[in-house]
């Protein structure tokens, strides 16, 4: 599948002239190779559809507070697995476990169990969109204690655990592995799967416009398209619907924001915070505020943006963008967390001055 963008891509360049054709292929072969192609991710491959076989039931977690991403991911295997005849759970780590209202949408959610209701002993642990152990959250013993556990993941901060790694920072999304998972176990799309996998791939592109997005995410997103699904009803829970009270904690939250132009050497950060008692007072949840960090990251002066959002016991959540000379990945794994090289997060204990000031300490160039 990997190489049907390329060779499409050729055969229209062809038309266009001799230039048109290298310019095309040039850019290309900048990208990436497929993980798909190594010998030892293909073994790997390989392992995991043979547990799935023998598996009679299976736990599918994906990480605390889930976003488009993890949740669609989890969604479409469990949907797929069920499919096959498999025994499947949903679940992730929170208490209160709460799906954010604009993924209220995503078909399947009847598969979701309380973090309690997964078994000491899991069969089978397959983990979606899940950088660091951490980010499994009331499931992370249970999830260990699986005698195979299979983690699905594309974040480059990703240090490796589990029993089976299908780790690919390549891939601009987890969703494409798991279209990927779809298709070795034989299993046709159809509009349930297409709108959860669609779901995970347009999150985590940002609608597609990210620099992870290449010829082969169209590809896909074309496929999935073909099933019939409504992208821009998608789209609109996605991004273009919230409450009023929303409005009200984001005006709160761009009246806070600070400007430090001397920050991450002279690169400009932005940064703000949204105290809990904003979240309480207007009824908005963390969940709900998650694109904050996508409009406090557009001013042009700022390199960087952060945004710390507080639960009810103190916790700060930290998000954090880059626009391509910063690597915030870095800056988030010196407070606990990790993610992408320009996209990352963290959570901690401390006042917001303080965490201001080591993720300030943290920024460094990307190497």
């Amino acid at each position: 599948m990997a190489g049907e963008p390329a060779e499409a891509a050729s055969r229209a360049g062809s038309t266009t002239g001799a230039s048109s054709t290298s310019t095309v292929e040039g850019a290309l072969a900048a990208l990436p190779a497929p993980r798909t192609e190594e010998s030892g991710f293909e073994l790997v491959w390989q392992q995991v559809v043979a547990e799935i076989g023998r598996a009679r039931s299976i736990d599918l977690i994906c990480h605390i507070c889930p976003d488009g991403d993890a949740l669609g991911s989890s969604l479409a295997a469990a949907l797929a697995l069920r499919a096959l005849g498999k025994r499947v759970r949903v679940s992730f780590g929170d208490d209160p476990q709460i799906v954010p209202e604009s993924l209220a949408f995503l078909p399947g959610q009847e598969l979701i169990v309380p973090a309690d209701e997964v078994p000491e002993v899991p069969e089978l642990v397959l983990c979606f969109d899940v950088a660091a152990r951490s980010r499994l959250g009331l499931l992370h013993d249970k999830a260990f204690a699986a005698p195979v556990l299979v983690v699905f993941d594309h974040h480059a901060s990703n240090p490796g655990f589990g029993t089976h790694q299908l780790i690919d920072p390549t891939a601009p999304a987890t969703a494409v592995l798991v279209d990927e998972l779809l298709r070795r176990l034989g299993v046709e799309l159809d509009q349930e799967l297409a709108t959860c996998l669609y779901t995970g791939v347009a999150t985590d592109t940002g609608s597609f416009k990210y620099r992870a997005t290449t010829p082969a995410t169209h590809e896909l997103a074309g496929r999935l398209l073909a099933t019939g699904i409504r992208h821009d009803l998608i789209s609109r829970q996605l991004w273009d619907t919230s409450s009023f009270g929303y409005l009200k904690v984001l005006a709160g939250a761009l009246d806070r924001a600070v400007y430090e132009p001397e920050a991450a050497e002279g690169l400009g950060l932005v940064w703000t915070w949204v105290p809990y008692q904003d979240l309480a007072l207007f009824s908005v949840t963390v969940e709900e505020i998650e694109g904050l960090i996508d409009i406090l990251r557009r001013p042009a002066e700022a390199e960087v943006a952060l945004v710390l959002k507080q639960d009810p016991d103190g916790t700060l959540r930290g998000s954090s963008r880059s626009k391509g000379a910063v690597d915030v990945a870095a800056a988030c794994a010196e407070l606990g967390g990790g993610g992408h090289v320009f996209a990352a997060g963290f959570s901690v204990r401390e006042d917001v001055a303080a965490v201001v000031e080591r993720f300030r300490a943290a920024l460094g160039p990307v190497r």
